[in-house]
């Protein structure tokens, strides 16, 4: 699900390691400026055309960098926003554990990121790396064509609610609960999904069922090893001290955390479902197959007096005189036909068939 790339043994700390080709993206850079009273939406060719850090305007600047596939635009975004160079080598380095470091003009988040394909339904995810300063906010993503921010600007063009009232502090605290809260659409559709399955399951069981239900596990289990630091990592904004975060903001987080300590919940009651689903197909099928086998050993006992009749006559000794009668054939057929059904009925009147 998640793409983890990682530096080769011996690497020097801090080195940008670029993108292989086929994974990489073009970077695409947008600027939403903001405040109160106003909103400005921008998108910019280079790094030279960003606003200088620093301003004290009273404006809020968020400066997204969608794509990775440019090793120097996210080196010259480090040189002009002073952004630490080991932070930037987890940026570039995927598959990070979500969490917060802090750095002396700013705070480094990490998230991950969980979406659902609409081309083939496959559950995909990302790195999302945020910086976090007085008065500014750098969001990174891998992948520009995967974005869930939008109802976030949307929020910003509308202007209600808190977004352009509170800091940029608030700012991170929206897109991190828009991954989080992106979350419950995609558990809803797999709670969907296991109740189908147990219909199936209890009605027709087959391997396609099982192969599902794996899949739905594995799922469960990449979003449960991703929203799980997600939560440390919403605590632990709780209790920063930097100063970038502030009390107003921390009210919010709170709630971003509750919605993750809920998604947790969610992953462990149906991954509970899950294992109970992969119980109910062993039962289904073990119970199968012992009527399978009741079936057969039934079959099995009505033959074994049969088989013994015929085996007796099948010995051809001159003492029997049954074989030299006409009649002998067809009495030892109805005597091997009333063993047969006698057998049947008693076997019906014990309640084995």
């Amino acid at each position: 699900m998640f793409k983890t790339r990682l530096p080769l043994p011996g690497t020097a700390p801090a080195t940008l390691i670029p993108v292989d080709a086929a994974d990489a993206c073009p970077p695409v850079i947008r600027i939403v400026e903001y405040d109160r009273d106003s909103i400005v939406e921008k998108t910019a060719c280079s790094i030279d055309q960003l606003p200088e850090p620093g301003l004290d305007d009273g404006k809020i600047r968020w400066i997204e960098l969608d794509g990775l596939g440019d090793v120097e635009v996210l080196r010259k975004l480090g040189e002009k926003y002073h952004l630490h160079p080991l932070a930037l080598e987890d940026v570039m380095n995927t598959g990070q554990r979500p969490k917060i470091e802090g750095y002396d003009h700013h705070v480094f988040i990490v998230a991950s990121m969980i979406y659902r394909d609409d081309a083939d339904s496959r559950m995909c995810g990302e790195q999302i790396s945020i910086f976090l300063g007085k008065g500014i906010l750098i969001s990174i993503q891998e992948n520009p064509e995967m974005d869930i921010f939008e109802p976030v600007r949307q929020r910003l063009r509308a202007g209600r609610g808190y977004i352009r009232k509170l800091g940029a502090d608030y700012l991170a605290y929206a897109l991190l609960d828009s991954v989080i809260d992106h979350l419950f659409p995609i558990l809803e559709c797999i709670g969907e999904a296991l109740e189908e399955l147990e219909d199936e399951l209890l009605t027709r069981p087959n391997k396609g069922c099982v192969s599902r239900l794996h899949e739905y596990r594995r799922t469960l289990v990449h979003i449960r090893r991703a929203v799980w630091p997600e939560r440390d990592l919403l605590a632990s904004m709780l209790h920063d001290s930097s100063g970038l975060i502030t009390d107003e903001t921390k009210v919010f987080l709170r709630d971003a955390h509750d919605h993750a300590v809920r998604i947790i919940d969610l992953i462990e009651s149906y991954r509970d479902i899950a294992a109970g689903l992969l119980e109910i197909y062993l039962s289904a099928i073990s119970q199968r197959t012992n009527e399978i086998m009741r079936v057969l050993t039934v079959i099995s006992a009505i033959f074994i007096p049969l088989t013994f009749v015929a085996g007796v006559y099948g010995m051809n000794f001159e003492h029997m005189p049954e074989l030299h009668e006409w009649w002998g054939y067809f009495v030892c057929l109805l005597i091997m036909g009333g063993i047969a059904v006698f057998q049947v009925w008693f076997f019906k009147r014990k309640g084995w068939l």
